[in-house]
């Protein structure tokens, strides 16, 4: 039969415990508690037994020799037991007059001097217990400047461990916190720009900040001023949408890729085509240039990726490994300089040299349509419908997710200050802090009049070269133009920020 618990009442609990509370702190009531001579005795012997046991014969001076008498220190010696045990932990250097006797046994003298290497907590007892003129002791037989050099030496060396075990464990710990967001004024819209006449799929800023280049689904790329917003030029020759422009810094060359398998270098000085890069067997959905070598970066869907020499017009390499469209490249200085991701919903991380693939991040649980790469920092952010990822080269460590904007993002920008865009097909577009991965703002800007509202996607994104614009490409065929709110303050717009306990931070 199982006994029935006793059950008491709140009251009888209540004193129990309010017992037990003051036996516990009866030591800190003021009143000093009697001491047990006998409990103190062995707690003292089993201390130094313990802590301080090795240092318990340390070698003596001659002069308390002396004074004490041959035959105490024959018995203080002879008191001490030593066992097969104590001799394997402790390494025991006797040196002496007499010579070493036969046998397991060690017949210890006055004259016989014992050294041992003592721990770190007796190291600072020993600096305690032991005047300055008990640290320089050598033996009869031995020289004694060599002798008081390796003793100091060894002394030394144990203060300095010791000290450092100290600091070491007094030194507090922060507790990891989560990076507070920096202020970032808010965006406006200021300025919407129409001329194409199908959905806007690219866009790009040119390096002197006067002009800026789409391309778009009407097979056209349109060159527009940047300051009032006009258009200055209109480049036909893509026989498909135009899914990737970029202006080259090194050379007045503008480079396109379309869905027509076509991948076309532009002369900006006669305005027109001067070279074809041919090889893809599908759509090519992106393009890039490298910052420092003459080759350029095209991702297909045809699961490839491949580098191209600018003059030459050569494929130096394709990259193959993906197993679904590649459907962004981004080429950079630095090791990997290649990075791709794909529908596949992997990002690879490619050795130009080689053209193979040093690392792949499976992270992301659908396709990856955007990558970037931070203008300063060793770190990248990819987008997927699942989450933004942000990784740090060079070996793609994972380091947060951006979690929030449901939808399929196409498109990813960053600047020099932290501000990180995503924009979505549903028309949404949100505004991140680099840093903490804090949302500060989300926009979604009304459809041009004439178009469904269904055609508010987002396509493309990009800074100009001075960061206070952003330029958007959109499926209502404009190009919408976004400021700083130059009148928001923080105490306008303040940060809202809740930091997540579960997010992990590497920064």
């Amino acid at each position: 039969m199982v006994e029935e618990v006793q059950k008491h009442s709140v009251h009888t609990l209540v004193f129990r415990s309010l017992k037990r509370t003051h036996d516990m702190f009866v030591a800190d009531n003021g009143k000093p508690v009697p001491l047990d001579e006998e409990s103190h005795k062995q707690k003292v012997a089993i201390k130094l037994h313990d802590e301080y046991g090795p240092v318990l014969h340390m070698p003596t001076s001659k002069e308390s020799l002396k004074e004490e008498g041959a035959q105490n220190a024959t018995d203080s010696y002879a008191h001490k037991q030593y066992s097969a045990n104590q001799e394997q932990e402790v390494e025991y250097l006797v040196t002496g007059t007499r010579p070493y006797p036969p046998g397991p046994g060690v017949s210890l003298t006055a004259d016989t001097k014992i050294q041992t290497m003592p721990s770190e907590s007796t190291a600072r007892s020993l600096a305690v217990a032991l005047p300055s003129s008990q640290t320089r002791v050598h033996g009869k037989g031995t020289a004694p400047g060599a002798s008081d050099r390796s003793q100091t030496t060894v002394m030394n060396s144990m203060f300095m461990e010791s000290g450092r075990a100290k600091n070491s464990a007094l030194m507090s710990t922060k507790a990891p916190t989560m990076p507070k967001p920096q202020w970032h004024p808010p965006w406006k819209l200021y300025r919407v720009i129409s001329g194409h006449l199908g959905w806007v799929r690219c866009i790009a800023v040119e390096p002197g900040n006067q002009w800026f280049v789409t391309g778009s689904a009407d097979r056209t790329i349109k060159i527009w001023d940047l300051a009032s917003g006009k258009l200055k030029l209109s480049l036909t020759g893509h026989i498909g949408t135009v899914r990737g422009v970029i202006v080259s810094t090194r050379s007045p060359y503008l480079f396109s890729c379309g869905e027509d398998k076509q991948v076309k270098c532009w002369d900006l000085e006669y305005n027109k085509v001067v070279r074809h890069y041919h090889g893809h067997l599908s759509a090519v959905y992106g393009l890039d240039l490298h910052p420092t070598v003459d080759v350029l970066g095209t991702c297909s869907r045809d699961s490839t990726a491949r580098i191209w020499d600018v003059r030459t017009k050569a494929s130096v390499h394709t990259l193959s490994g993906h197993t679904n469209a590649v459907a962004t490249v981004r080429c950079q200085a630095s090791e990997p300089q290649i990075i791709t991701g794909s529908h596949d919903t992997t990002i690879r991380l490619w050795d130009l040299v080689a053209g193979k693939s040093r690392v792949t991040l499976t992270n992301h649980k659908k396709s990856v349509r955007a990558v970037v790469l931070h203008p300063r920092h060793y770190t990248f952010a990819s987008a997927s419908p699942d989450n933004i990822k942000q990784w740090k080269f060079p070996n793609g460590s994972f380091m947060q997710n951006l979690s929030g904007h449901n939808g399929i993002i196409n498109t990813l920008t960053v600047s020099s200050d932290g501000v990180l865009v995503s924009g979505a097909a549903n028309g949404t577009m949100h505004l991140w802090d680099w840093r903490s991965g804090y949302n500060f703002q989300r926009i979604h800007a009304a459809v041009q009049p004439g178009s469904l509202d269904s055609e508010s996607g987002i396509f493309a994104c990009a800074f100009d070269q001075s960061e206070s614009r952003l330029l958007t490409a959109e499926a209502d065929k404009t190009i919408k133009v976004y400021r700083e709110d130059e009148t928001a303050t923080e105490e306008t717009h303040p940060v809202n920020w809740k930091p997540e306990i579960t997010k992990r931070k590497c920064f």
